[in-house]
């Protein structure tokens, strides 16, 4: 075994694109995602899973069909299963993800902003 830590800031300088996460870790079956996004986002729910959004830098918008949530730098949002719910970034932001292993970032909907699975970093 390794003891090395993981650094945010050195797995987002890896990558450029946008809304296609990158797998960092795994834990008991759950993986941990660095993404960057910017823009919109496409509505989409997951109908098994939570989803855990933590804005590592700049700000992120979680828009529901009856409501938003304005996430800033350090802070987090739980979004429950089967929530319909579209993220959205004026500038770019940096945000790890926590969820199951293989669920895809759209959900059920298909996209062009699909992104491939299990992409590791």
């Amino acid at each position: 075994m390794t003891y090395i830590p993981i650094n945010f800031q050195e797995k987002l300088a890896k990558f450029q694109e946008h809304w296609s996460p990158k797998v960092i870790a795994e834990m008991n079956e759950y993986q941990f995602k660095l993404v960057k996004v910017r823009g919109d986002f496409v509505w989409h729910k997951h109908d098994d899973t939570d989803e855990v959004f933590i804005v590592i830098e700049g700000e992120l918008v979680i828009e529901f069909r009856d409501g938003e949530v304005r996430l800033k730098e350090g802070e987090m949002f739980v979004v429950p299963r089967q929530v319909e719910h579209k993220p959205y970034a004026a500038a770019e932001c940096k945000i790890l993800l926590v969820e199951p292993a293989g669920v895809v970032n759209t959900g059920e909907e298909k996209s062009v902003l699909t992104a491939e699975n299990d992409v590791w970093i």
